[in-house]
């Protein structure tokens, strides 16, 4: 009885070992394939390569999921407002569901970016970005995903493929090696690029200058004045948004409908800065000409 039982143990951990090497070899196969596109969009935007290489580990089955083999969709991304791209259907939360076809998986990588840049998952940049357990549970919490054990199952992912190590690689950060036992984050210098009414920004600290930024960002010193409708004798403010693009004539449209009501200090530039809109748009939209000085309390349509 006693041999039995020893005999049933070893062949359950026998059997457990196959499916796990199983598992093993596409998932590694996986990781292995696209570690250095999850890597470029962590040296782009911020965002842990560990995170985007376990979320797409789980949205997409390791790449063999219907999405990823019929339209290069590794995150699960449905169509959604703004997208003028192709797609397919698929049977979700409803029937017929639309999801984005991408060219390539390298486009399914960039949109998933793109899609984190959006307001709603803004504070997931406040986290340190060593902290791989934080961020997927900020996914959770900012609404990525209904499942309960979301978090956890992206966590398990990265704990088991050691996911982590890859954000070892991240611009600007250290971490020591594992036999240290211990991770030493160090602060990052560049800025994180987050999209405000569908346009890159970045959030302006104190010190900065548009020389520096423009070096940093890779957009000329021109067009960020340009773009931000400053010379270069008006210094970037803390906390204001600094675009590396046009900025839109109105503004997004969860603000259909909406009234500013100006605060204290407020101009009709920081206004503007705050939406992501044009100064002139802003003006032509309330009927005002730029002698017009915006006093606390008054309303002004954004959009």
């Amino acid at each position: 009885m006693r041999y039995l039982r020893f005999s049933l143990m070893a062949l359950g951990l026998v059997l457990s070992s196959f499916v796990f090497a199983q598992r093993n070899t596409a998932y590694q196969q996986y990781v292995d394939k696209y570690k250095d596109a999850a890597i470029e969009q962590m040296h782009r935007y911020k965002i842990p390569a560990s995170i985007t290489l376990a979320q797409a580990l789980l949205e997409s089955g390791a790449g063999t999921s219907y999405l990823a083999k019929n339209a290069n969709n590794h995150f699960g991304i449905k169509v959604g407002m703004g997208w003028n791209g192709p797609y397919v259907t698929r049977d979700d939360d409803h029937k017929d569901e639309r999801f984005r076809k991408y060219k390539n998986v390298e486009d399914s990588y960039e949109d998933h970016s793109q899609f984190l840049l959006k307001d709603r998952y803004k504070r997931l940049f406040d986290l340190n970005p060593l902290d791989y357990k934080a961020w997927a549970r900020g996914l959770k919490a900012c609404g990525y995903a209904t499942s309960p054990t979301y978090a956890d199952r992206l966590i398990n992912i990265i704990e088991t493929y050691e996911l982590d190590d890859y954000d070892e690689d991240r611009i600007g950060l250290r971490k020591r090696k594992k036999k240290d036992a211990e991770y030493v984050p160090v602060m990052p210098t560049r800025h994180s690029v987050r999209m405000v009414n569908g346009i890159q920004c970045v959030t302006a600290r104190a010190g900065d200058t548009w020389d520096a930024l423009a070096k940093e960002l890779k957009v000329s010193k021109k067009k960020l004045l340009k773009f931000n409708e400053v010379d270069e004798d008006f210094a970037p403010q803390p906390e204001m948004n600094i675009f590396l693009d046009k900025k839109a004539k109105k503004a997004d449209a969860q603000y259909k409908d909406y009234w500013h009501k100006v605060k204290a200090g407020e101009s009709m530039y920081t206004i503007c800065q705050f939406y992501g809109i044009r100064l002139d748009a802003l003006y032509k939209m309330n009927f005002k000409d730029d002698t017009y000085i915006p006093v606390t309390g008054d309303l002004l349509k954004v959009r």
